[in-house]
Formats: structure tokens, C-alpha cells, sequence
């Protein structure tokens, strides 16, 4: 993993910063939504009391009968197709835990009070109401209370059809009598009956009588209720613009509404577009809980606020707008007195200022992490660039002092800086310096050491001489023979010692001319034919002259020295491969052979002096040991060439390829020319 990838990785860790301000931004919304709930709560507080001061009466307390708005005339037939549209909000008046069993609608238009009682009995008992039997069979019984009077009546027959059913008690303002129609169907049977022009009672009961029980709960009668367009107008200069007041009973039941929500004209004019809504409601408020069932006209609000202030706690919910963007709050609270739970003020209010605070807000905050973002990525990556390109500069100084074996062309790099890189680049500059100081004092240890060698040497040898003159006995003859034999190859590995610090001398001496050096290589491959012994010699040479200035004499000598390896290492029957290639910067003589490859570790060596691969085959033979001269002699003449010398092997792995690349000898200017004249 580069320097750069890790300091862009670095850098996408200032991506918590925006992560932090979104965290932000929706803890500073949510205590804005929990302020707002606050101040409708405390509104709907101070509302309810309004209420109650101006006279405006509130449900009343306890179970009541909700008499529905009819759009169009019932027509009395036992059938329940007029009730389509009412019959959603059947209240269930069953006894006990089957509260089911049996279902009323009530609903009025104009004139009449229509009542529709639904029965899930599956038995048939039934007699005409007239009956004395009629007690003891499945009927309705229907209790109607109007101020001090009440009459109860028994609703059943005979037979599917019309029925008459007589009142049972006193009264002037109620019936005698009610007419109605009875149907049947696999499940049970259907009552529906029309009330009297003008009648309206307070309060009515309902209870079934199922002839399969012994005994039935009596009716209990229940206060009727309606919408009160009275209270609705009363309540309409109360309610602040843009915000909807709903006064409701017991089981959810409307009473009264006033003003208007309006939120999707507050939401086209002042909240957020399409980008911005889903900015706020995916990443700024998730998840509104609030109840869609409160949107429309509904006679009855089935709501989880409405259901928690019906119990007496105070609710309030957000949710979400389906058109435009905008919210909407909703408050409910409990409507109590000493007489129990009157019902429930639930009040709703279009907002349009939080979304639109959020969202710029978070845009704001986005814009200015990208900003700040792309910064600290330009600056990182900057700063990566340049440590990059500066350890670049120190590894190839390295690379340099490792290939020269210690030297360097100049200073080291960095070693002027006052940062960490400068303190390595000055260590990597004393290790420089002591690699270079310790390469100088093997290269001089060859010359060193014959110096040295010669003395002890020629006391050994003259010793070894008088002891020739002197009767020696014969069985320390050997051993006088193992003696001078040893003397001998250590004189001439010392004069070939001398002979390595006598090359050095020389080739720095070396005198510079103009030549040809395709020539010069086709005139050394044509000498080295003789010698190949077997090997197949491959020459390359470029069509026209390559002129050059440099000593041709060291040229030669170093292409010998190659040779001369390469021979040494190509088995019989093998090849070698001589090619010249030349350019504007200079030639590079390139001599390649099949054989076994080098060792990875020898390839930096390979051209230092006393360094063979030969030494291994000649320990042990009784030949003088191989010291690894030739290839230096090499590297001396690159060198002064202004060139280098590689060693690689073949990407194939069929052998080794030599390089001699030179740039030539520097000119020397025509005043120092006159001067050594």
C-alpha cells in the first residue's frame, strides 16, 4: 500500500466531522419539534379553557350513540345498501366480550332518524312482537329516553318482512308504536326502522335477546350525539391560521371542527423541493409516527394521540404530508371535569418553518464539509506527493552508493533538512561514508598486502634455498618440496595483487582518442572465433560506423576480460552472444552467454575486486586461485567512460548478459592541451 493511499485513507477520516454536524443538526431539530410540542400542547391547554369560559358546551361524559350525517333518503327495506357509507362507523353494543354480536348505525337527514341494528345469530326463534311467546325468542330490544319519558319497544317477527312493534310504557313525545323491516341471511338478521317525523330522542338503548341464553343485560340507554355546527362556529375565531382544532368524544366521535390544515399550500410555498424533502425525512427526521387516519373527513378519528388523551394523557405526533414537503403536529389533550372524561382537543398544526431550517441547515453544513473536505484532500495529498518524491530522492541516492559500492556523485539528499527525513538522510550519509571509506580500504588492501607479503615472502624462499645445501634427511624431502610449491603460488598470488594496483594506475593514466568502435568490436570478435573452442560466437553490429572517444586499448582489454568469462562459464556447445548498439548518449556493448545464472546476491558484487565465482572450482585443484580481477577491470574501464557495467540474467533463463555502458572519456579543452605541451 503506497504513502498516498494511506494518506487518502487518512484523509477520508475527516468524513466524521460531517458525521458529527448531521448528528447535530438532527439533535438541534428534534429539540426545535420537542419545543413546538411544547408550545401546541401548552396552546391546546389555554384553547380547551376558551372553550369552557365562552359557553361552548363539551361532550358529555360516558358511552354514547353517534348519529351519523345520511347524503341521500334511506329507503326502509331490512337491506343495508343505503348504509354503504356508514356502516364503517357501526358502533358495537353486543353484551360482554361479544360486543359484536350486535351492531347499530344511527343516521338522520333532513326529517327522519333512521336506525340500523345488526345481529350475528345463527338460531331462529323469533315470534311476532304482539306474541306473548316474543320474550322468549331472538329479538332487539330498543330503549328511548326523551327528558322524563321512556318506552321500550321489541323489535322482531315472525318472518323476514314488515313488523309492528308496540310500546311498552308511558309517554305523549315518543311513539306508541314503531313500524320496520326485518331480513335474514346465513349469518343472522338485519333490523331497520324509521323513527317518527319530528321525534328525537336523547337517548337510546339497544340490547339483544338471544332465546339460546336465559338471560339477557337490559338496555342501557346512551346519550345521542351528532356534529355540532353551533359549536363548530363558535370555535372558528379561535384557531390561529394554518392550523385545524377537532372537538371529539368519548370512542373518537367528531363534535366540532374549525380551521383549516392547509398544509400542502403551506408546503408549495415555503417548505423544500423534492431533493430537500428527502434530504429531511430520509437523513434529518426518519420515521414520523404519526397517524395518517387524522387527514380527511372522518366522523370518527381512530388515532393512537386521540385514544392516549381519551385515556387522560396528553399526545403528540409528527407526520409527514404526501404533497409538498411540509409536517404537520398534532396535539391532543384530555377534556376532564368533576363528572369524568368529556372527550378529547385534538389540534393540528401545519409547520413550515422546520423542515425548511433543517434543510438549510444541513446544506449549509454540507457545503462547507465538502469544502473544508476537498482542502484537507488537497493539502494530504500535496503533502503525500512531496514526502513521496522526497524518500524517492533518498532511496535512489542509496541505490546509487549501493551501486558504486559506497560512493556518491554528490551530496546526499535531504541531509540539509531539519525534519525526521533530514536526520535519516544524514545517517544514510555517515553509513555512505563509512561503506565508501571501508570499499576504499579493500581496494587497497591488494596492494597492501603484496607490499607487505614480499619480505616475509623472500625469507621464507631463502630459508627454503639454504636448506637445499644442507643434508636433509629423505623422509623431510616432501615436505621441503610441499614448502617451496606453497612458497610459489604465494608469490604469484601477491604479484597478481600487485598487478590489480598496477592496472588501477594504469587505466587512470589512460590517454583518450577518437576511434571506431564498431570497428574495434568486430576486430575482437574476429580474434575471439579461434578461441571459442566449440561455443557458436553471435555477433550484432549496427550497419555504419559508431565514432567514439575514449582509450580503444581498455575497450579491448574489458571486452577480453568478458569474454574471457564468458568462455569460462558457457559449457561446450554453447553459445555467445556479442552486440554493439549505439546512440546520442553514448554506446553499450552488450555480451551475452548461455550457462547457469547468477546468484541474485552476486549481481551487485560481481564487479568488485577479489570477487569470483571461479574460486569454488579452483580450491583444491593445485591452481592458483582465481581473484576476481577481470570483471573489475571492467567496471575501472566503464567507469572511466562515464559509463557502467551490469550484470543480469536472461528473462529466460538460459544464461547471463554483460553490459559495458559508455558514455566516452571527457575532451580536454585546447588551453590544457597547450599547457601540457
Amino acid at each position: 500500500m503506497s504513502l498516498r493511499f494511506k494518506l487518502l485513507l487518512v484523509a477520508l477520516s475527516t468524513l466524521a466531522l460531517p458525521w458529527a454536524g448531521w448528528q447535530f443538526v438532527r439533535q438541534v431539530e428534534l429539540l426545535l419539534r420537542q419545543g413546538q410540542e411544547q408550545a401546541l400542547l401548552a396552546s391546546a391547554g389555554m384553547l380547551a379553557k376558551t372553550v369552557e369560559a365562552r359557553g361552548i358546551a363539551w361532550p358529555p361524559a360516558g358511552a354514547v350513540l353517534y348519529l351519523q350525517r345520511a347524503a341521500e333518503r334511506i329507503a326502509v327495506d331490512g337491506y343495508a345498501d343505503d348504509w354503504s357509507s356508514l356502516r364503517p362507523y357501526a358502533q358495537a353494543l353486543g353484551p360482554g366480550d361479544d360486543a359484536q354480536k350486535l351492531r347499530a348505525t344511527i343516521a338522520r337527514d333532513r326529517d327522519m332518524l333512521y336506525l340500523l341494528a345488526e345481529v350475528r345469530d345463527a338460531t331462529r326463534a323469533r315470534f311476532d312482537p304482539a306474541d306473548a311467546r316474543s320474550a322468549f325468542g331472538d329479538y332487539v330490544d330498543l330503549v328511548l329516553v326523551d327528558g322524563a319519558e321512556s318506552r321500550r319497544y321489541r323489535l322482531t317477527s315472525a318472518a323476514p318482512g314488515a313488523f309492528e312493534a308496540p310500546a311498552q310504557g308511558e309517554g305523549e313525545r315518543l311513539p306508541a308504536h314503531l313500524s320496520g323491516m326485518l331480513q335474514e341471511d346465513g349469518s343472522g338478521y338485519r333490523i331497520e326502522l324509521r323513527l317518527p317525523r319530528g321525534v328525537m330522542p336523547e337517548r337510546i338503548g339497544l340490547a339483544v335477546h338471544d332465546s339460546a341464553f336465559a338471560e339477557a343485560a337490559p338496555a342501557e340507554p346512551r346519550r345521542v350525539i351528532a356534529y355540532d355546527e353551533g359549536a363548530a362556529r363558535s370555535l372558528q375565531p379561535l384557531v390561529p391560521a394554518h392550523t385545524r382544532t377537532r372537538l371529539v368524544a368519548a370512542d373518537g366521535w367528531l363534535v366540532a371542527d374549525a380551521g383549516r390544515l392547509d398544509a400542502a399550500g403551506v408546503a408549495a410555498r415555503d417548505a423544500p423541493g423534492g431533493f430537500g424533502n428527502f434530504v429531511y425525512r430520509v437523513l434529518i427526521a426518519p420515521g414520523f409516527g404519526g397517524s395518517a387516519t387524522l387527514d380527511g373527513e372522518r366522523p370518527r378519528l381512530d388515532a393512537s394521540e386521540v385514544w392516549q388523551a381519551l385515556s387522560g394523557v396528553p399526545a403528540t405526533s409528527w407526520r409527514a404530508v404526501d404533497r409538498g414537503g411540509a409536517v404537520v403536529l398534532t396535539a391532543a389533550i384530555p377534556l376532564q371535569s368533576a363528572d369524568g372524561q368529556h372527550g378529547a382537543l385534538v389540534i393540528e398544526q401545519a409547520n413550515r418553518a422546520l423542515p425548511l431550517l433543517a434543510n438549510r441547515a444541513l446544506v449549509g453544513l454540507a457545503g462547507s464539509t465538502l469544502v473544508a473536505l476537498a482542502i484537507a484532500l488537497a493539502i494530504l495529498l500535496a503533502f503525500g506527493a512531496s514526502l513521496s518524491w522526497r524518500i524517492r530522492r533518498l532511496r535512489n541516492a542509496a541505490e546509487r552508493a549501493v551501486r558504486t559500492s559506497g560512493r556518491l556523485d554528490g551530496p546526499m539528499p535531504l541531509a540539509d533538512a531539519p525534519d525526521e527525513l533530514g536526520d535519516l538522510a544524514r545517517s544514510f550519509a555517515r553509513l555512505v561514508d563509512e561503506v565508501g571509506a571501508y570499499t576504499d580500504y579493500l581496494r587497497t588492501l591488494a596492494s597492501k598486502l603484496s607490499h607487505e607479503l614480499n619480505t616475509p615472502l623472500a625469507i621464507v624462499k631463502s630459508s627454503l634455498d639454504n636448506l637445499d645445501h644442507h643434508d636433509v634427511p629423505a623422509a623431510a624431502r616432501p615436505y621441503l618440496a610441499r614448502a617451496r610449491d606453497g612458497a610459489e603460488r604465494l608469490g604469484t598470488i601477491v604479484r597478481a595483487m600487485s598487478e590489480a594496483s598496477r592496472i588501477e594506475r594504469a587505466i587512470a593514466s589512460a590517454e583518450a582518442e577518437d576511434f571506431d568502435l564498431r570497428a574495434l568490436v568486430a576486430g575482437c570478435a574476429d580474434g575471439y572465433r579461434a578461441l571459442c573452442d566449440g561455443r557458436e560466437l553471435r555477433l550484432e553490429l549496427p550497419p555504419a560506423a559508431v565514432p567514439f572517444h575514449g582509450a580503444p586499448d581498455l575497450v579491448a582489454q574489458a571486452l577480453d576480460k568478458l569474454f574471457d568469462n564468458a568462455c569460462s562459464f558457457t559449457p561446450p556447445g554453447g553459445w555467445i552472444a556479442l552486440s554493439l548498439n549505439a546512440d546520442a548518449s553514448g554506446a553499450v556493448v552488450r555480451l551475452a552467454n548461455q550457462g547457469r545464472p547468477l546468484p541474485a546476491a552476486m549481481q551487485e558484487r560481481l564487479f568488485d575486486s577479489l570477487v569470483s565465482m571461479r574460486e569454488s572450482s579452483a580450491r583444491g585443484s593445485g591452481a592458483v586461485p582465481h581473484l576476481g580481477l577481470g570483471l573489475y577491470v571492467v567496471r575501472l574501464v566503464a567507469e572511466l567512460h562515464q559509463g557502467r557495467a551490469d550484470a543480469t540474467n536472461l528473462a529466460d533463463g538460459s544464461g547471463v548478459a554483460f553490459s559495458l555502458d559508455m558514455a566516452g572519456m571527457p575532451r580536454r579543452r585546447l588551453a590544457d592541451a597547450g599547457s601540457e605541451g
